[in-house]
């Protein structure tokens, strides 16, 4: 069996593990991670400028480096070794959590409960949540599944693919700091420096993935490069050109618009607008976790035909 078809086997196994067994509710690596950062951030962010982003580089390269290296030098072509990946992987997937997130928020907004989706919709973004009509929530759930799909799914199974476990982990520790430090505040805007910019390089790649594997859902298929011509415009304007990439890709295929201003941490901020035709409706929700998973089963769908190939030839 050659190494196409193995990784094909093992991102099968780790997306039907994540799909029967979820996130640990318990002791999940990320979250003890998380804690671990925001200790060391908190005894050592009280610089500003130069010395707050060396600090601040410093603190980000000592969190994200030790564990992929240590996985790089354990590498082996052993079947013990192929489980361990796909445990990793498996753990650094979260397309379950992403659609029961979502549903949560579905669920209420469909019987117009909307004090409990407004608490739902709280723990998917970081915007305030309290002011939401049902329009805004839906429109704040699809964004988040739309860009989610990519940090928490499709970009583990891209970097997975050409390096295995070692990447898998680099780019999911990265991607977690420049969630929690990547803010351009007064507190983060020096010290989260490093953690933003390497998850922009890392994400950079696996976003465009993640757009040609949303774009080819596209009905007819022929629209597919002027929907990335499109949103390779948009989110050059937005304020997350990765996560614009993604939403942008994600809206056109599914037909509506999303993105425009919102309320973040008590501020108004002003956004482009993203993907184009209608505004958002409810059963969009679905339809983006559905886009998201059907993404994540291209993706495999490609690797093990690329393995069958090899085997063949």
């Amino acid at each position: 069996m050659n190494d196409w078809l193995i990784t094909a086997l093992q991102i099968a196994a780790a997306l039907l593990l994540d799909k029967i067994l979820g996130e640990p509710n318990r002791w999940h690596p990320l979250v003890g991670f998380g804690n671990i950062a925001k200790l060391l951030e908190k005894k050592t962010n009280n610089s500003h400028q130069g010395k707050g982003r060396f600090i601040g580089s410093c603190c980000c390269l000592v969190l994200v480096l030790p564990i992929p290296i240590l996985l790089f030098f354990l590498q082996a072509n052993t079947p013990l070794f192929w489980a361990l990946e796909t445990f990793i992987l498996y753990l650094a997937i979260a397309q379950h959590s992403l659609a029961a997130h979502a549903q949560q928020i579905y669920y209420p907004l469909k019987h117009n409960d909307l004090p409990k989706a407004r608490y739902f919709t709280g723990f998917m973004v970081s915007r305030d949540t309290q002011q939401l009509s049902k329009q805004q929530m839906i429109r704040a759930t699809v964004e988040s599944v739309l860009e989610n799909g990519h940090d928490g799914v499709i970009a583990s199974v891209f970097y997975f693919t050409i390096g295995g476990a070692p990447w898998v982990v680099l780019h999911r520790l990265i991607n977690t700091l420049d969630a929690m430090w990547g803010y351009k505040n007064s507190r983060f805007l020096h010290f989260g420096w490093c953690a933003a910019k390497l998850d922009d390089l890392l994400g950079f790649f696996s976003a465009c993935t993640s757009c040609l594997m949303y774009g080819l859902q596209a009905r007819p298929v022929s629209k597919v490069a002027s929907i990335l011509r499109c949103a390779w415009r948009q989110s050059q304007q937005y304020k997350s050109k990765n996560g614009g990439l993604c939403m942008s890709v994600g809206a056109q295929v599914l037909n509506f618009k999303i993105g425009g201003d919102a309320t973040y941490h008590g501020k108004p901020v002003i956004g482009v607008t993203l993907g184009a035709k209608r505004q958002v409706i409810l059963s969009d929700i679905p339809a983006s976790i559905k886009l998201v998973k059907q993404a994540s089963a291209l993706w495999l769908l490609c690797i093990l035909i690329l393995g069958i190939l090899c085997q063949i030839l």
